[in-house]
């Protein structure tokens, strides 16, 4: 299962990751106001892990709403995962981050990338909502299903 990851997802740049985990969680942004646009921006020295990144809705007029902010690591000052604003909540856009930074050596970065990391989208159409949804498909492990009798013993 790992293979498979490995294989798939070492052609995509980390940036088209978040693009489509943005993406594939853009009905659950839409609300309470639909954004113009979802920025997710990251701070990573090259040749090390992005540890922090932040997603914001912008919206007519300029302005801006932090969607959530997502933690690799745990500290005193925050857990890890993401943690989402007020008016804002995805479990597909926290478990799709969450898979993207736990893989993230999976992913390549542009050999000329600087530290800020910027990713920019715009509502995505019918043809870019496919092609994330095959790239995650294909990324992620399939879910292992337990056996019916794995299942009763787990009830035990």
């Amino acid at each position: 299962m790992l293979e498979r990851t490995k294989t798939y997802s070492s052609l995509v740049e980390l940036d088209r990751a978040f693009q489509y985990a943005v993406t594939l969680a853009w009905e659950d942004l839409k609300t309470p106001i639909e954004p113009r646009a979802i920025r997710v921006e990251y701070l990573s020295e090259p040749g090390s892990p992005v540890d922090h990144l932040s997603v914001w809705s912008v919206r007519a007029g300029g302005y801006q709403d932090l969607v959530c902010d997502f933690w690799a690591s745990t500290s005193v000052a925050h857990p890890s995962g993401a943690s989402f604003g007020n008016r804002h909540s995805s479990d597909k856009l926290a478990a799709n981050l969450d898979f993207i930074m736990k893989n993230q050596g999976q992913f390549t970065r542009a050999a000329d990338a600087g530290c800020h990391g910027l990713v920019l989208l715009y509502p995505p159409d019918a043809k870019d909502r496919a092609e994330a949804a095959t790239w995650m498909k294909r990324a992620q492990p399939p879910a292992v299903e337990a056996s019916p009798a794995q299942s009763r013993k787990a009830k035990c």
